[in-house]
């Protein structure tokens, strides 16, 4: 029992953080898909564009209370994200161990990076997106285009369309861009976040979509506040270690992935707060 346990875990890490297409990675405009800065605003204007204007299209040629039949597509959708979401999870959270396994050699060189914690907040200066841990970097940014189609599932089941879904999409994937592009320091970090909490949330959607009980609470802005105020959290550790270690590296990417985010936090909150308020004023109506 143990020896098979062993070999399907030597086979899990071998597909997840040793074959040659991750070890090999290299992020470049020429060869990856999606990688460059033009792709990247035609992409966000699209979709967009696509979005508002089957809204408006619906809105025209439909009444508000006429819904579109999707079928399984949204329960599908839900499940194919949790699922991926927790293979990227497993497949950076091994690369990051190998990774950290092969470099500390070259730490004590450096005198930037110290710890496994210190690497994964803080590349050192002339870090490049190649390598395991960027090839999962790739995949979550890959990734963030499937998490586009839930907008026009919304529009399309519930004839809604708001601001902050069209802004949280779009700036989440032009961040999962800059953490490629500049080989932003944290990036690993934030994708574990993030995919642990993706493989919740979506496999909670799934739940639901099929018609089993939900939460007695508000389950998914409750793990949309967790995961961005861990993130906002970890943001803090990088700035001693950029002024006490000598620089991290894509520190001005982590500046400004820190406003998007705090911009994020508080339209959550927000969104959250107004939510709550409607809810105790209906209840209180009912009385």
């Amino acid at each position: 029992m143990s020896v098979s346990i062993t070999a399907a875990f030597q086979a899990v890490n071998y597909w997840l953080s040793e074959h040659p297409s991750i070890v090999n990675f290299r992020w470049s405009h020429t060869q990856s898909w999606g990688s460059t800065w033009s792709f990247l605003f035609t992409a966000i204007t699209v979709y967009i564009v696509a979005a508002i204007t089957i809204h408006l299209t619906l809105s025209i040629l439909l009444s508000k209370r006429r819904r579109i039949p999707l079928g399984p597509s949204p329960a599908l959708h839900s499940l194919c994200i949790s699922l991926i979401s927790a293979v990227i999870f497993i497949g950076i959270l091994l690369s990051a161990a190998a990774e950290i396994r092969d470099t500390r050699w070259f730490w004590r060189r450096t005198k930037t990076v110290t710890s496994p914690l210190q690497w994964l907040l803080c590349f050192p200066l002339g870090t490049r997106p190649s390598g395991r841990v960027f090839f999962w970097s790739y995949v979550f940014y890959l990734s963030r285009f499937l998490h586009l189609f839930r907008t026009f599932f919304t529009v399309l089941r519930h004839r809604k369309l708001s601001f902050f879904q069209l802004f949280n999409q779009s700036i989440l994937l032009f961040m999962s861009f800059l953490w490629l592009e500049f080989s932003q320091s944290f990036q690993v970090l934030a994708i574990l976040l993030a995919t642990l909490l993706y493989s919740v949330v979506y496999g909670y959607r799934f739940w639901t979509a099929i018609g089993l009980p939900s939460a007695c609470f508000p389950f998914v802005v409750n793990c949309q506040v967790l995961l961005l105020g861990c993130n906002l959290v970890c943001h803090f550790g990088v700035l001693p270690l950029h002024f006490l270690k000598g620089g991290c590296n894509g520190i001005g990417a982590w500046a400004f992935n820190s406003i998007l985010n705090g911009v994020i936090l508080f339209l959550v909150l927000n969104f959250y707060l107004k939510k709550m308020y409607s809810s105790r004023r209906r209840s209180s109506e009912t009385r």
